[in-house]
C-alpha cells in the first residue's frame, strides 16, 4: 500500500488537475496537442488520492471544459447524448481500478506487471462502456449491431489505450525516481513507495 502524507496526496491531485486542463486536448485538437490524459488522470488519482470526493470533483472538471468546449470553443456537441453519461461509471472503474492496484503495489518487475495486467482490464471495460455505450444509446446509429461495435472499438481501442500508457509510463518513470530520492527504510510517514521493498 502506498503511504502519503496529505500534502503529498494534495500535490499529485493538483498535479492532475493541472494535467487535465491542459490535454483535454480533443477540444482544441491540433497536431501539436498531447493525447487527452482524462482516463491516466483517474486512474493514477486511485493509486494516489485517498479522498473519494476528488472523483465527482474532477467529473465535474471534465463536463465544465466540455461545456467550455462546446459553448464557447466552437467543438462539435456530436458526443453529447444520453450516452455522455456513461463517462462516470467508465471513470470510477478506472479510479477503483488505481485503488485496486495501489492495496497491493510494489516496487519490483512482478509488481509493474500486476500494474500493467490491471491498467489493460480497466481500461477495456472503460472502452467498452463508452465506445459500447455511445454506439447503443447515443441515438446517432439507427441500426447498432454487434458487428458495427467490434468496428468501432477496433478503431477507437487502440489510440486510447496507447495514450493512457504514455501518461501510465510518464506516471512510473516520475514515481521511481521519486522514490529513489525519498525512500525512507523506516517506512516513516514520507515514504513514497509504502511499506514494501522487493529486489
Amino acid at each position: 500500500m502506498l503511504n502519503l502524507t496529505a500534502r503529498q496526496q494534495i500535490a499529485i491531485g493538483l498535479v492532475l488537475t493541472l494535467l487535465m486542463l491542459l490535454t483535454r486536448s480533443h477540444h482544441w485538437a491540433s497536431i501539436h496537442s498531447l493525447p487527452d490524459a482524462s482516463w491516466a488522470i483517474f486512474f493514477l488519482l486511485g493509486v494516489y488520492v485517498r479522498a473519494l470526493w476528488v472523483v465527482p470533483a474532477l467529473i465535474a472538471a471534465s463536463v465544465v471544459i466540455d461545456y467550455v468546449a462546446i459553448t464557447w470553443g466552437g467543438v462539435s456537441d456530436f458526443c453529447v447524448s444520453p450516452a455522455y453519461w456513461l463517462l462516470i461509471p467508465a471513470y470510477a472503474v478506472l479510479f477503483a481500478g488505481g485503488r485496486f492496484y495501489a492495496r497491493g503495489h510494489r516496487l519490483s518487475v512482478m509488481g509493474l506487471l500486476r500494474l500493467m495486467g490491471v491498467a489493460l482490464v480497466v481500461v477495456a471495460v472503460a472502452q467498452l462502456l463508452t465506445t459500447g455505450g455511445f454506439y447503443y444509446f447515443s441515438g446517432r446509429f439507427a441500426e447498432p449491431t454487434l458487428a458495427g461495435l467490434m468496428l468501432r472499438l477496433e478503431k477507437y481501442f487502440p489510440p486510447m489505450l496507447g495514450a493512457f500508457a504514455l501518461y501510465l509510463g510518464a506516471a512510473v518513470v516520475v514515481h521511481v525516481a521519486l522514490a529513489a530520492a525519498f525512500f525512507r527504510r523506516d517506512d516513516g510517514p514520507r515514504t513514497l513507495i509504502g511499506a514494501h521493498r522487493e529486489s
